[in-house]
């Protein structure tokens, strides 16, 4: 039975609280990178070990919390998921060493996807029901960008405010004290949006019901893992969720390569942060008028044409233009496969009231780069500093646009009959 649809409010507040628990762990130190290395005293390969630990945290949550997914309602696990993230912030903004920086990423690895991570996406599978479903995640996961791209530029806004002397002189000590500013207003943000999912994001009882399960059987996991779109998916999102990860690594590419200070170097992290809503909304359109599988193949092709523009080092100090649009290229390219990769559930054949489940598994194999990726970059920038180095990493992004883009044409091939 058609379920009626949950209203646009609701899909914003999941736009809302779906990148705010994400901005302590992961945003800050996308935006901020070269500042975190500093005021933290870590190298990449350190920080990198952070969210290895994060990523292995998360594998056992992605499991367990999946089929939790289909058992409770969004609302509440959404809104603990947001308070527990926040209260790590305080931890945070202490700058504690180095060991207890690798437990508060173990922490959020259990915060941000224990009770949030297969919530959010069913719950956006919901709203986009049988015809919408590259709009619901495109527009999820651009608004995501979007909230992203304006906690990126309140950031560098409270930092530039707090530092007294000249940006490139500043300290180590004013540039921890500016942002601690920075984590304080972001944990103070996680509080309030917990607050608004709490009492606002509710669903009419009887659609509520029909998407959640008494309980999950062995059998119906094996159902699940018998779908060859569940296997696909397993690689697609593993491919296109390294590029994710890479993208972290554009404002240190700014920083040495392009030789921009602290604050223009941020700038570029939010720059980058800005293109990601206008791919969401404009590839959730587009899928939803042709095929969501035909444009999640072009996205990884995108993707890997805009990585060897910088793995063959063509892109250097005097080619600012170049820089920005390979910026561009690269990003519309992740940014359309991370918009589209869970679209493809509805037409993969995957059951609704196993979305939860289903997410789960997926998420053992798909977001491992939480656990490799990292260490990987710091390795390939720390044991080749500079340019070098940076080449060396698109390289890695082109490899797994290659491998993302064959499985994703497998995918289309499969499911490429229009559904009665």
């Amino acid at each position: 039975m058609q379920q009626k649809k949950a209203p646009w409010y609701y899909l914003l507040l999941l736009i809302l609280a779906g990148e705010t628990v994400f901005i302590l762990p992961f945003v800050l130190s996308r935006v901020f990178r070269p500042t975190v290395l500093d005021v933290f005293g870590l190298d990449n390969v350190q920080l990198g070990l952070c969210f290895s630990v994060y990523g292995i945290v998360a594998l056992v949550s992605y499991l367990i919390g999946g089929p939790l997914a289909d058992k409770f309602p969004p609302r509440k696990l959404i809104a603990t998921a947001l308070w527990m993230t926040a209260l790590g912030g305080l931890v945070y903004a202490t700058f504690p060493s180095y060991t207890v920086l690798k437990i508060l990423y173990g922490y959020w690895g259990f915060t941000t996807i224990f009770l949030f991570w297969a919530p959010m996406i069913k719950a956006t599978r919901v709203w986009g029901g049988s015809n919408s479903q590259g709009k619901a995640f495109g527009f999820l996961d651009g608004g995501r960008g979007l909230v992203g791209a304006l906690f990126g530029a309140m950031g560098v806004l409270i930092f530039s405010l707090f530092i007294t002397s000249e940006i490139a002189e500043a300290s180590v000590s004013e540039s921890r004290d500016a942002f601690k500013y920075v984590i304080l207003v972001s944990a103070g943000i996680a509080v309030l949006v917990g607050f608004l999912v709490w009492f606002f994001m509710k669903m009419d009882r009887n659609a509520e019901q029909a998407i959640i399960l008494e309980k999950i059987s062995v059998s119906q996991i094996k159902e699940v893992l018998k779908l060859p779109s569940v296997l696909l998916l397993m690689v697609i999102i593993l491919c296109a969720y390294v590029g994710y990860k890479i993208t972290d690594v554009f404002s240190l590419y700014a920083q040495d390569v392009m030789r921009y200070d602290q604050v223009r170097s941020a700038q570029v992290g939010t720059f980058l942060l800005f293109i990601r809503p206008v791919i969401g909304v404009v590839i959730g359109i587009l899928a939803d008028r042709s095929r969501t599988t035909y444009w999640l193949v072009v996205s990884f092709i995108i993707a890997f044409l805009g990585a060897l523009l910088f793995a063959t080092g063509i892109i250097s100090e005097s080619a600012t233009a170049l820089f920005f649009i390979s910026i561009l290229i690269v990003a519309a390219g992740i940014y359309a496969a991370r918009s589209l990769y869970f679209a493809v559930m509805e037409r993969g054949e995957i059951p609704l009231i196993l979305t939860g489940t289903a997410v789960g598994l997926i998420s053992i194999i798909g977001y491992t780069p939480d656990i490799f990726a990292g260490p990987a970059m710091g390795y390939l920038l720390d044991n080749s500093p500079g340019a070098e180095g940076h080449q060396h990493v698109f390289w890695m992004l082109a490899v797994f646009s290659l491998i993302g883009g064959v499985a994703a044409w497998f995918y289309f091939r499969l499911y490429s009959k229009e559904k009665k």
